[in-house]
């Protein structure tokens, strides 16, 4: 049985045997973990793109709304973790609330956003590597350091040219033995990246700070340019559903929770925590950029480094303290990802969902070793084959269902189990979840029909492998 589901009356069925999880995470590993996934590309890259395109300097308002809505999915997130702590994340909450089949559904959706968020997050790691290497003196070929596979309308495949993107493919294949090698190393890891990246923030943001110019910020809300989302307060709203996908990263709490000392206590602590802790940040590196730059010049694939380089002599030294950070970010990211995604299968192998390659954990690392390489593997191929765009359009949607699902799951369980043990009770009655649907309902249904349709193609794969798993049990 997927450990905790049981716990609140529902039938989750199967059970795992042989060695099982170590539970060794802290809240602080816990929070490091949620910081880990969520400073990222957001706030290296999304910063300054919403700010140029919908938002201005207003874009700091965009995310303080993004941050309101993920806060209403976050405390549904907390209450689920505190009553059921299984590694499985928004899937084992489906579980418990909603059953077999739309816990299916919900963990191959998580599926689709853990493959193609740490895709893509390893394609951002190779450009950032690449200019790394360049600035130093030495060029990687473009064959091997780019998508050999693309598309101009996100249906059709076609060839670039290029043969493999080698760093990108380097960067998944270390990772992953770092993941399998044991929690206590990759808690290590991520940690010690977490603090390398937020020294270099802290550092952006104060000497950032003596070198703003305040007519940047005016207008604050540029007017409207004549069409919905393009500045004035629709464009602010239009950031908010652009930025959401900044906050994402806390989901991959969860999935640690049957490696945590205390998970019914210190996830909840550590979902809320490293919310509030990247908000601040974004917030702070927001006001930054669009004080050292006009918004408008900040469409470009490095804000914050293009913001440090127009502010000339005084900020140069920042520079190469930027990429660094940007690197070590977006490592951090693909790390959790990994980790994450090789749990969720865990949990599903657990309840008979996948085969039990997935759920055998090593008997001395006390790792997931067989999910851990497949996962790795999935990922090296999409990562090595296909460019950033194309991937990261697959991420948002798969994890705006799950939010759904785990918002909808708190209601179920507050008429299912009314009297279940909860450390923690998402305040306010049913204001907060319902919020958080309509919220998260709203965000998908703006999304392209492009991703919906990919969605639906990667939902009737899953639909077939789900019939043919359950005739073969």
């Amino acid at each position: 049985m997927t450990q905790g589901a049981g716990e609140v009356g529902m039938g989750v069925t199967a059970s795992q045997s042989g060695p099982s999880l170590n539970p060794v995470l802290g809240p602080m590993s816990l929070m490091g973990i949620g910081i880990g996934a969520i400073i990222g590309s957001g706030i290296f890259v999304l910063t300054g793109v919403v700010a140029a395109r919908f938002a201005g300097p207003a874009v700091t308002l965009s995310l303080i709304l993004a941050g309101l809505g993920c806060l209403c999915a976050a405390l549904c997130y907390a209450e689920m973790a505190s009553m059921i702590p299984a590694s499985g994340s928004a899937y084992s909450y489906a579980y418990a609330t909603l059953g077999r089949t739309a816990a299916w559904v919900v963990g191959w959706s998580l599926c689709m956003e853990y493959l193609f968020a740490a895709s893509s997050v390893a394609v951002g790691w190779s450009g950032y590597f690449g200019s790394m290497l360049a600035s130093l003196g030495w060029q990687l070929p473009q064959a091997l350091a780019s998508a050999p596979l693309d598309s101009a309308d996100g249906l059709h495949i076609m060839r670039t040219g290029a043969l493999l993107n080698v760093p990108a493919v380097g960067i998944i294949s270390m990772l992953a033995l770092l993941v399998a090698v044991g929690i206590r190393q990759s808690a290590l890891a991520t940690n010690t990246i977490v603090v390398v990246k937020l020294l270099v923030i802290a550092i952006f943001v104060l000497a950032g700070a003596r070198f703003v110019d305040p007519a940047n910020w005016h207008p604050y809300v540029p007017p409207n340019a004549g069409q919905f989302g393009h500045f004035g307060w629709s464009g602010v709203l239009r950031g908010a559903g652009v930025v959401f996908v900044a906050y994402l990263g806390f989901d991959a709490i969860s999935t640690a929770s049957q490696e945590a000392r205390n998970p019914r206590v210190d996830v909840p602590r550590a979902l809320l925590g490293s919310l509030a802790v990247c908000s601040v940040l974004y917030i702070g590196v927001a006001v930054v950029v669009t004080g050292l730059a006009p918004a408008h010049s900040l469409d470009v694939p490095n804000p914050i480094a293009f913001a440090v380089a127009r502010a000339g002599q005084p900020l140069a030294w920042l520079l190469p303290l930027i990429n660094l950070g940007a690197l070590f970010g977006l490592t951090s990211v693909a790390l959790v990802l990994l980790y994450g995604q090789s749990r969720i299968f865990y949990a599903m192998a657990g309840d008979g969902l996948l085969p039990a390659l997935f759920g055998r954990v090593h008997s001395g690392l006390r790792t997931p070793v067989g999910g851990i390489m497949v996962t790795a593997g999935v990922c090296a191929v999409l990562a090595g084959l296909f460019p950033v765009g194309l991937l990261a359009e697959m991420d948002s949607i798969g994890t705006l269902l799950a939010f759904t699902v785990v918002c909808a799951g708190v209601l179920v369980l507050r008429r299912k189990a009314p009297d279940a043990q909860r450390k923690f009770r998402v305040p306010f009655g049913p204001v907060i979840p319902v919020t958080g649907v309509i919220l998260c309902l709203g965000l998908m249904v703006s999304l392209s029909i492009g991703t919906w349709l990919r969605l639906v193609g990667w939902l009737v794969v899953g639909a077939a492998y789900y019939r043919y798993r359950s005739q073969r049990q």
